[in-house]
């Protein structure tokens, strides 16, 4: 296997597909940490299916159908996160209709496309060896922009995923940084398509930061170990679908899936080694 990964190394695609794998997992380690902790992920699932009508916008328009399907999410999600606080409807009602509408408009756009139906299989599934160098160039510049904004507001963002009326009463932008954060969450998930799937790139933004938890509850850490947890598995997935002939996407979360019950299985180990450890010195001192 070793020696398989030094060989494909030699060829561009493989070689933009790990760039890819390494800025993908960074956006999603930071983004999906985010996710997680405010119980967004039913809305990040929206989104990405929203987000589908972006792309079916843009094979019809002759449009990158990545940068169409950004637009597209983007507005989805500022749709949902302006209305369902200022209009008198049900934020899962709101998430329904966007997913929905999304996939629906996607479906429609796609089948009136002149000529011969795109192939959707990479959009729905992932196809991480088909990435370009365009595509690395976007993901570059929203690992940037993600990592700064999180380093610049770090303290504001912790606020509000926690506990965001005391962010208000300290007179923090709280409005300004949701819209903010919820556009990078749909930019994050678009640009995760290609590696995950419109159908399985959910997964990409919360098993990682799943396993994390599981280990430390530190915001920070949660992030880095998220992003090395989601590299790692990129890259195993990777593996498999060049190996067997797979979608990118569904070996990257059976990978995931693997670890995240590997690492539950050695917390409750260990935490029952420390719970015996505690009755042993428990029962040693009531002897003494």
């Amino acid at each position: 296997m070793t020696e398989l990964f030094f060989e494909l190394l030699g060829y561009s695609f493989f070689s933009n597909a790990l760039l890819a794998s390494l800025f993908t997992s960074i956006n999603c380690g930071i983004i999906g940490t985010y996710i997680v902790s405010r119980r967004l992920v039913f809305i990040s699932g929206g989104i990405t299916h929203a987000s589908f009508g972006g792309i079916g916008i843009g094979y019809f328009a002759g449009f990158n159908p990545i940068a169409s399907a950004a637009v597209f999410a983007v507005l989805s999600a500022l749709g949902i996160e302006f209305l369902s606080k200022k209009a008198d409807v049900r934020e899962d009602s709101l998430i329904g209709i966007f997913w929905s509408f999304g996939m629906a408009l996607g479906i429609i756009f796609v089948f009136i496309t002149p000529g011969y139906a795109p192939n959707l299989m990479g959009y729905l599934f992932g196809s991480l060896l088909t990435v370009t160098h365009t595509d690395i160039v976007m993901m570059i510049a929203l690992t940037a922009i993600v990592s700064g904004f999180f380093i610049v507001f770090y303290k504001v963002i912790l606020f509000i995923s926690f506990d965001q009326e005391y962010a208000i009463t300290h007179n923090a932008p709280v409005q300004i940084i949701n819209y903010l954060l919820i556009s990078l969450v749909a930019v994050t998930i678009v640009l995760s398509i290609k590696v995950a799937g419109i159908i399985l790139v959910i997964s990409l933004l919360t098993i990682p930061q799943t396993i994390a938890n599981l280990f430390t509850r530190d915001y920070k850490k949660i992030m880095i170990y998220s992003s090395l947890i989601a590299f790692f598995g990129t890259i195993a997935g990777l593996m498999l679908s060049y190996n067997y002939n797979i979608p990118s996407g569904a070996s990257i979360i059976m990978s995931l899936v693997l670890a995240f019950i590997i690492a539950k299985l050695f917390s409750i180990l260990v935490s029952g080694i420390r719970v015996k450890r505690q009755l042993y010195l428990q029962n040693k001192n009531y002897q003494l």
